[in-house]
């Protein structure tokens, strides 16, 4: 039989969008079941602040929970063990926290490789700190903290969310580029760190905006200076740490990340709906309410990015010579 051009065309056109079709269905079809979210840090914790909010967006805006997943321990590695052991079908994933970027060289064996096991997905944030102090401590701004560490060496305590966590680094950077000695003092994640410097029991704490801002419009404690290079929106009258400290920058990022071979249209997807997540005025604003900037982009400007965090905050493990405890 004798085909005419126009339905030999029309055929060829059909057969070569055929292998095709498969990956456009299961994009499509995705996500037909519940999406667990892991978040390696407790219940009220910075990662769960971020995290839970865009959860419940997903799920309003694809139609199936995203589930948030609390499993702290080890700096964030049980969790992210836990992902990255998980099927790459887009029905895992992780809440990726500043923490995972230091990890990356706190721990000398880990079971898996965070840079080429986790697939980034999207940014959602890069969070600013606060450096704060309880009320009664005598220095009122950055140069007089410096001082008085100065003249009393290894006699402020620093808290932090625990060892290697965003707060730790970021305080043992301010002790490196400062020339100061204070006593770390590590906690299971930043709650009861807040509660401790609250009670006055250490004196300062560097604390991500979103956990801390409540508390310093509160009077509970008392913010210094930001960590960020520019000044915090929420905040605007509080100088940087920089402007004491020449250099001085620390921020800690958080974003969506996957089990190594999850199929890219889902990751394609998920980046689509999270950064339309994050131009949503209402998230937008609440997350800005926080002190929280939101980190829109690409997989790759992510990857990009975390690769790039997990290179200075390697610097900073091993000048202080932070081990895991």
């Amino acid at each position: 039989m004798k085909l005419s051009r126009r339905r030999f065309l029309h055929l060829a056109a059909g057969a070569g969008a055929l292998p095709f079709a498969p990956h456009v269905a299961r994009a499509q079809a995705y996500p037909s079941r519940p999406v667990r979210l892991v978040v390696t840090f407790p219940p009220a914790s910075t990662s769960d602040i971020v995290g839970r909010p865009l959860a419940q967006w997903l799920h309003q805006r694809l139609g199936q929970p995203f589930v948030i997943d609390n499993r702290p321990g080890a700096g964030g590695t049980i969790g992210t063990e836990a992902v990255v052991r998980s099927p790459p079908d887009g029905y895992t994933l992780l809440l990726i926290a500043g923490a995972h970027t230091v990890n990356a060289t706190l721990y000398d064996k880990p079971s898996f490789n965070f840079i080429r096991d986790i697939a980034p997905i999207a940014g959602i944030s890069r969070d600013a700190a606060f450096m704060t102090v309880h009320p009664s401590f005598p220095a009122k701004t950055v140069p007089e903290f410096i001082a008085y560490a100065k003249a009393n060496p290894g006699k402020i305590n620093m808290a932090s969310a625990g060892v290697g966590s965003p707060s730790h680094v970021t305080g043992e950077l301010f002790k490196m580029m400062a020339g100061i000695n204070m006593v770390h003092v590590p906690y299971r994640g930043s709650p009861p760190a807040l509660t401790d410097l609250i009670a006055g029991q250490v004196q300062v704490l560097f604390q991500s905006t979103g956990a801390s801002i409540s508390y310093v419009r509160s009077g509970a404690i008392r913010a210094l200076a930001v960590t960020t290079a520019t000044r915090s929106e929420v905040l605007p009258d509080l100088p940087t740490v920089g402007e004491f400290v020449p250099g001085y920058e620390a921020s800690a990022v958080w974003g969506l990340g996957a089990p190594r071979n999850t199929p890219a249209e889902i990751i394609e997807k998920l980046n689509k709906e999270a950064n339309a997540a994050l131009a949503d005025p209402k998230l937008r604003a609440r997350f800005t309410d926080m002190g929280i900037s939101v980190l829109a982009g690409s997989p790759a400007d992510f990857g990009k990015l975390l690769a790039e965090e997990t290179e200075k905050w390697g610097k900073v493990v091993k000048f202080a010579g932070i081990k895991p405890e």
